[in-house]
């Protein structure tokens, strides 16, 4: 027969506790992942949707109609609508500088703990490559 001490000590069964534990966490780092990667997803879009604007200003030389365009194909494309300002309006003339800021809000939920707003901005900077006479 086992001695008492032994039987206390012993560690046959712990996986009845453990493993319950564990399955907690795996789901919750889980939940929080699915969660989250929605965000990073946006946030690369927005990078892409940036600087595709920006190029347009630049080979254009003007933030007007064909900025407008572009801003127009990429939220159809995206499926963002973004705010977007730029440093410049009309022409800008040969090497001078074009900046472009996008920026949308984006609710993360977690569950029934509710809704986190996080802001996501996407900042592009270029030159004209036009010259204006």
């Amino acid at each position: 027969m086992r001695k008492a001490k032994d039987i206390l000590t012993s560690s046959r069964g712990s996986i009845l506790f453990e493993s319950p534990v564990m399955v907690v966490l795996v789901v919750m780092v889980l939940m929080l992942f699915l969660t989250v990667a929605p965000a990073f997803i946006d946030k690369q879009q927005l990078d892409v949707y940036a600087s595709e604007l920006k190029r347009t200003a630049e080979l254009s030389g003007q933030v007007g109609e064909e900025t407008s365009e572009m801003e127009s194909k990429l939220n159809d494309r995206t499926g963002l609508e973004p705010k977007v300002s730029w440093s410049k309006t009309g022409k800008i003339q040969l090497g001078e500088e074009i900046i472009v800021t996008c920026t949308i809000q984006k609710d993360l939920g977690f569950g029934n703990l509710g809704s986190f707003p996080v802001t996501l901005q996407s900042r592009q900077t270029g030159r004209s490559e036009v010259y204006w006479k």
